[in-house]
């Protein structure tokens, strides 16, 4: 396993989360006296589960036919349009 490759995974996908509508819905659920903490946290643990396992596989996929470098260039413009998206709509 390389560490690093784990770190900044770990990092990106932490950072990202924080303030997400997941995690506030996540926040709202916990907020409910009647339901079991660990049950929302087990729920939004296999939900993020299984989207990053549809994120790597997707990646995999993907990456038989289009370039590292052509998938970073269309991730870039897909962020970018999605901020100016946000920005305009404001």
């Amino acid at each position: 396993m390389d560490i690093k490759v784990l770190s900044i995974v770990f990092s990106a996908v932490f950072i990202a989360e924080l303030g997400d509508k997941t995690q506030l819905a996540t926040m709202l659920f916990a907020t409910d006296k009647g339901v079991s903490k660990l049950t929302v946290f087990l729920g939004a643990s296999l939900a993020l589960i299984v989207a990053s396992a549809i994120g790597v596989l997707a990646g995999s996929f993907i990456s038989n036919y289009i370039s590292e470098k052509h998938l970073s260039v269309i991730a870039g413009i897909g962020f970018i349009a999605i901020g100016a998206l946000t920005i305009f709509r404001a």
